[in-house]
């Protein structure tokens, strides 16, 4: 009865089979491991940031470059502000804002980005406090310089003057006459009673919108292992049906040589009929 396994047709479908299962299985444990490799991401930078306030200051030049392990560390830095910038549409506890983003030059001759606060409503820089002159030294939490389109960074091009969309040095530098460190720092407090920009976790750390694909394409790869065994046992019983049918001698029209249903014997005998009477019985009337 299952004889219809061993055909040509079938061992194409039971390689397939074969084959699709465990590599759906894969894909699906691979998607899940990602997944949960964000979550521990997102675990470390939380725990890190934490920690990293209750560290004593570093100078600057000890954390350079930014990466994963220096993200969020506290720092010191002394120079002498310059040029002040605003930048737009930076939300805080949901409310539409922006920040006041000082530039800190060292002695060195680089400037750093300070983000000095937040101020809620539209870039204005009558808003905006001016910057503390003289020599100053601050202390704040090192990031990671800024990707246009990620991480709630704006993507737009052609911001009024004194306006920029994001931090980092190659936004900067078509902005100022000197040239800029690839990091920013945001102070611990706010400066003249601005609110204190929260420290972020760098990109690919977080449960974001990718880290939920991770685990949406996990349960796409798992839904294709019960398509498949579904599909496979659906064909088989079909099959096995056919052949019981095949065995006690019944078959549909659909599957008569010729195609020729009960609508073709009809056809036959009407045709049989006409022939019987025009060859085999002659006619009233014609006999001698």
């Amino acid at each position: 009865m299952y004889r219809f396994l061993l055909t040509p047709r079938w061992w194409g479908i039971n390689v397939f089979v074969v084959l699709a299962i465990p590599f759906c299985i894969f894909m699906g444990s691979w998607q899940l491991g990602r997944f949960e490799d964000r979550v521990q991401d997102h675990e470390t930078a939380t725990t890190q940031h934490e920690s990293a306030r209750r560290e004593a200051a570093r100078p600057l030049a000890e954390l350079l470059p930014v990466d994963k392990a220096t993200v969020g560390k506290q720092t010191t830095v002394t120079g002498r502000y310059d040029d002040q910038l605003l930048v737009p549409e930076r939300k805080l506890d949901d409310r539409e804002g922006f920040y006041v983003l000082t530039l800190l030059r060292t002695d060195g001759g680089r400037a750093l980005p300070v983000v000095r606060g937040w101020l809620p409503g539209e870039p204005d820089p009558a808003k905006a406090p001016a910057p503390p002159t003289g020599e100053v030294t601050v202390t704040g939490a090192l990031q990671a310089a800024e990707s246009p389109g990620s991480n709630g960074v704006s993507g737009r091009s052609g911001w009024p003057a004194g306006q920029t969309g994001a931090i980092n040095a190659a936004t900067l530098l078509n902005l100022v006459p000197y040239d800029v460190y690839d990091a920013w720092v945001t102070l611990n407090e706010g400066d003249s009673g601005m609110r204190a920009v929260p420290v972020s976790a760098p990109q690919g750390t977080g449960l974001d919108l990718k880290a939920f694909q991770n685990l949406g394409y996990t349960a796409e790869w798992f839904a294709f292992v019960g398509f498949v065994v579904f599909m496979w046992f659906r064909l088989a019983r079909r099959e096995l049906e056919l052949a019981r049918d095949a065995e006690l001698g019944i078959v549909t029209e659909d599957e008569e040589p010729g195609g020729t249903g009960d609508a073709g014997k009809s056809a036959e005998s009407a045709e049989s009929e006409a022939s019987g009477d025009e060859v085999g019985e002659p006619r009233a009337g014609l006999t001698s």
